[in-house]
């Protein structure tokens, strides 16, 4: 659902009084009056310093990875992964001082290789963070865990095939014929991703371990229901309703960012959680997507499924060149959907993690659709939007949308099932 938001209201829900403010200051080490009071589902009895911390660097984060502006949805996955994973292994079974000097030494050491651009901001914040937690022997060997655990992500991970000249080797499409990808104007931009099935996962143990099978057949029930469907409703002056307008426009950018917002208002609402639980759901938010990416892309440039740009305009059933998408089509083949994958993992790892409702309402907005807010209070109905929004912008098909969604799934509940093999 969407609604119109107050302003103090929006501040709350979307944590920007959480935000900019806190990640500079934190570490003054004041936490808001509702993290100290507010109950969480996650174990209590943490200090209110700690519910500053995990929100002050979910937001550094958020700001590394915006100035990095990695251009592809798996670098700036990993980038949350790695720093995450560090920082959930170095407070493993920790508390007090020890957690928190281990969580912002892993998060610094982490995002410091990983953007060296930042490490002038990043060290200011570790500063001030240290500077809230009293010294002694814990804080010390807090520090010395957190520098070893991120010290020991990184070269785990290093050369692991998510930069972004390993995952965007060059391709060309064959030559055209039905049914076959090909690029999608208006953009000329060339193929990318084709080089991301060979990264190395985090815990699946093969890029193609969960296989879907190939797109529907192009005389197909599905197909054809499908093809009438995003030719419909795709199309870049269908007759939406105004819902449909908003779901479209709003879920076109990608998962990444709306996740990270998701996770910051998480933690600011379960503000008595642990440090290695906030770090551990963040971690795996982003391992388990990494792994989702891998597989995909695999699965993608494996059977090479064309775009709907391409069918209504070059295909034999009702052929119109003169069609266009509400919204361009991403320069990679169309089955199955990364956006729907992204959405599906996610909801497995939240539903997992968190529960099948949110502790309290999220509010998310998007960038490709200003002054709009929508507020969602479970997982499940972010996901089934995302299905309908990548249909209703032409650039999928409802099958992909699902098959992406369930694979998406597929793989995070296996990763769930083995963490122990990253440490959690």
């Amino acid at each position: 659902m969407s609604e119109g938001l107050t302003s103090s209201r929006r501040a709350l829900l979307m944590g920007t009084a959480l935000g900019a403010p806190l990640a500079a200051g934190l570490l003054g080490g004041i936490a808001p009056a509702d993290a100290r009071s507010r109950p969480g589902r996650f174990a209590a009895g943490n200090p209110a310093v700690a519910a500053a911390l995990a929100v002050g660097w979910h937001v550094l984060t958020e700001s590394a990875v915006a100035a990095a502006a990695f251009p592809e949805p798996i670098t700036q996955s990993r980038t949350w992964a790695v720093s995450w994973l560090a920082a959930a292994r170095a407070t493993k079974g920790q508390k007090g001082a020890h957690a928190s000097a281990a969580f912002v030494q892993a998060l610094h050491d982490t995002l410091v290789a990983l953007v060296p651009a930042q490490e002038a901001a990043l060290d200011v914040a570790l500063s001030n963070s240290l500077a809230t937690i009293p010294d002694g022997v814990s804080k010390a060997a807090g520090t010395q865990a957190g520098a070893a655990a991120a010290a020991a992500v990184l070269a785990e991970r290093a050369n692991d095939g998510t930069d972004t000249a390993s995952v965007n080797v060059a391709f060309t499409p064959g030559a055209p014929r039905p049914g076959l990808w090909q690029l999608t104007p208006p953009t000329t931009r060339p193929a990318v991703r084709a080089g991301q099935e060979n990264a190395t996962p985090f815990l699946l143990t093969s890029n193609d371990q969960f296989d879907p099978g190939p797109p529907p057949a192009l005389d197909s029930h599905t197909y054809l229901q499908d093809l009438a469907e995003s030719r419909a409703l795709g199309r870049a002056s269908a007759a939406r309703t105004p819902e449909q307008y908003s779901v479209a426009k709003f879920w076109y950018p990608g998962i990444t960012g709306f996740s990270a917002q998701i996770t910051r208002q998480l933690l600011a609402a379960e503000a008595r959680a642990s440090l290695a639980e906030v770090s551990k759901l963040v971690a795996v938010l982003h391992v388990t997507s990494v792994d989702a990416q891998i597989h995909l892309a695999k699965v993608k440039y494996t059977y090479l499924f064309w775009r709907p740009f391409t069918a209504i305009t070059t295909g034999n059933v009702h052929q119109d060149p003169t069609w266009t998408s509400l919204e361009v089509a991403p320069q990679h083949p169309e089955y199955p959907s990364g956006h729907t994958l992204q959405g599906g993992a996610q909801q497995v790892v939240l539903d997992a993690l968190v529960g099948r409702s949110s502790p309290a309402p999220v509010a998310l907005t998007s960038s490709n659709f200003a002054g709009q807010s929508r507020i969602y209070t479970d997982w499940a109905t972010i996901n089934r939007e995302i299905i309908d929004a990548r249909v209703w912008e032409g650039v999928h098909f409802r099958n992909s949308d699902q098959v992406g969604s369930a694979l998406g799934k597929q793989v995070t509940r296996y990763g769930l099932a083995h963490l122990h093999r990253i440490g959690l």
